[in-house]
């Protein structure tokens, strides 16, 4: 039902129902003068009224219905009848075809001439419902795609890039100007990539066509491209706003520079590399916006982060996070940095690359070019008075034994290592050179962690494994837990880009050093240590964390396997006490 053309005073009516006091509804009224917000948001953001609750009693009051945007079941042609400059400015989206009309949702129905424009614009008799705001924004994130807009840009730059007359110099002259269209182009596939919370921008010339890749939740998505000539254009560009070498495309070179996208400040740290065909460029995409995770939201379950966090508190000791590129580390010593960081403790980070600023701590970058190294970096930083050191990686014998001394002598120190496990990670100490009392003495702890794809919470159903894929997971678990177990597989929807999965969460295997392992550490007998870590209470392998995140839920047991297939020694579990 459309709305009928007059002036409804929403704030007197909720005080008429006894949602609301005169006080409030006047505290509210003063507020909005101030914030220029509708009066609804006002109301939510003070607290005096729950958002589900104001938007029940508008539907009710203007006899429209309430539509929850996570379960609704998109058509995105339809969806795509309103320009998306529209549906941003008036906060609509196109749900429903009817015989009587189309069917849009807006976050604030009352608005009488943002109605009366859609109207005017969809050429369709309008009928309305009303829908959160925030799931509103989101939801035209994913439906109002760049890649239509990449290609339009891209065909654009081709047509200037005519066979042979490729002109370097014009192109860096023009690289200032913001209608240029290698400048439009690389602005599209940045907003798309913001968009799909995408982490990494491949861009790779093929022999007769350019793709552009995304990595959106650890799996690369392709968008291909006919004008396979435009990829030098991009490179220039990029090398341009990196600050990088334009004349140089025999050798990698590596970059960093940072741009506003959607409101967001987004760090891009750049890598190119000479292919057959070209350049290679991949772009690590850090929304300076959101910052560092915190310790919270990394996914480790309460017994063990109460654990993790007795243990970087500490006053010294080396705590150890491991696992392949990729697998989430620095995102958990960054959530542990920002925890400790105080006005009393003195935080210094060895890194390479810095990935995110932040404030109070001293971060140093390595550069191998001048002998910037992590030991060198490591040794001037104990010079520092530091409380607490970050080392971003342990890589030889120097920094291995640097850090343990450092964590002897009454600092924390927190750093990673590439190993597949907890286990082994204490024995790949040793096996760098470090001393087997040393590393006894020092290590507190280690985490090996991975990272595995949420299923997305609107389109998942239920799962039933195979005979061989039961038979494993009662092997590891046991014939009760399996029984109990709620299994969901990946379907597919608008909302995570027909994947079925939508974000990551942090799997762990946490390994607490006691007497026993330390002694075998210090023999550095690594088959007792094995022995000894794996009957260790409270030690959980990194699969069985991953099967009872699977058991809740939040993620697949094909992200199980994975996560089995990476550390290849899934039967090593079977009966472990």
């Amino acid at each position: 039902m459309a709305i009928t053309k007059q002036k409804i005073r929403i704030g007197d009516l909720l005080v008429q129902n006894q949602v609301i006091t005169e006080e409030q509804l006047e505290t509210a009224l003063n507020k909005q003068k101030e914030v220029g917000q509708k009066l609804g948001r006002v109301l939510v953001d003070l607290g005096m009224v729950d958002e589900d609750q104001f938007l029940s009693f508008l539907s009710q009051q203007l006899e429209i219905p309430f539509i929850d945007l996570k379960r609704f079941q998109f058509d995105v042609d339809l969806i795509h009848r309103l320009p998306e400059t529209y549906a941003r400015r008036h906060r609509a989206i196109v749900l429903q075809e009817k015989m009587s009309g189309l069917l849009v949702g807006m976050a604030d129905p009352m608005d009488i001439f943002a109605f009366d424009e859609i109207e005017r614009i969809l050429q369709q008799p309008v009928q309305q419902a009303v829908v959160r705001e925030s799931e509103l924004l989101n939801t035209l994130d994913l439906v109002y795609r760049r890649t239509e807009e990449i290609a339009s840009f891209a065909e654009e730059l081709d047509e200037e890039l005519t066979e042979g007359q490729f002109d370097l110099e014009s192109l860096t002259l023009d690289a200032d100007d913001s209608e240029a269209p290698v400048v439009k182009l690389l602005q599209s596939i940045f907003e798309d990539a913001v968009q799909v919370r995408a982490s990494d921008i491949h861009i790779e010339p093929d022999e007769n066509v350019l793709r552009i890749r995304q990595r959106v939740d650890g799996v690369l998505q392709e968008q291909v491209m006919k004008e396979r000539r435009i990829a030098p254009a991009l490179v220039l560009r990029l090398k341009l706003l990196s600050g990088l070498d334009i004349s140089e495309k025999r050798l990698p070179q590596d970059g960093r520079f940072s741009l506003k996208v959607k409101g967001r400040s987004i760090d891009v740290r750049l890598s190119t590399m000479p292919i057959e065909n070209g350049e290679s460029v991949v772009m690590r995409l850090l929304d300076q916006t959101e910052g560092a995770t915190d310790l919270d939201e990394v996914g480790m379950p309460a017994d063990m982060l109460e654990k993790f966090r007795q243990l970087i508190h500490m006053p010294h000791g080396l705590i150890l996070v491991t696992g392949p590129t990729g697998s989430g580390k620095t995102t958990t010593l960054y959530g542990a940095l920002q925890e400790l960081n105080e006005v009393g403790k003195k935080i210094i980070t060895v890194e390479d690359p810095v990935e995110y600023r932040l404030h109070r701590i001293n971060q140093v970058q390595i550069n191998p070019k001048i002998d910037l190294s992590f030991a060198r970096v490591l040794r001037a930083a104990l010079r520092q008075d530091p409380d607490i050191l970050l080392v971003g990686e342990i890589r030889d014998q120097e920094t291995a034994e640097i850090a343990l001394r450092a964590a002897m002598t009454g600092h924390m120190v927190l750093s990673t290592l590439h190993t597949n496990d907890a286990v082994s990670s204490a024995m790949r100490l040793v096996d760098m050179g470090a001393e087997g009392f040393l590393a006894a003495t020092a290590l507190r702890a280690v985490i090996a962690q991975r990272l595995v794809r949420r299923l997305c919470d609107n389109c998942f159903e239920d799962h039933t494994p195979q005979a061989k894929d039961a038979a494993w997971i009662k092997n590891l678990l046991g014939e009760e837990e399996f029984n109990q177990m709620q299994l969901k597989q990946p379907v597919g929807c608008h909302r995570c880009n027909n994947t079925g999965y939508r974000g990551r969460i942090g799997v762990f295997e946490f390994l607490v050093m006691n007497e026993t392992l330390a002694d075998a550490l210090r023999r550095s007998d690594s088959a007792d240590f094995v022995r000894i870590a794996k009957k260790t209470p409270g030690y959980q392998p990194l699969v069985i964390s991953a099967l009872k995140d699977a058991a809740q839920s939040i993620t697949s047991l094909e992200e199980v396997l994975r996560v089995a297939e990476q550390i290849d020694e899934s039967d090593d579990f079977i009966n472990v006490a």
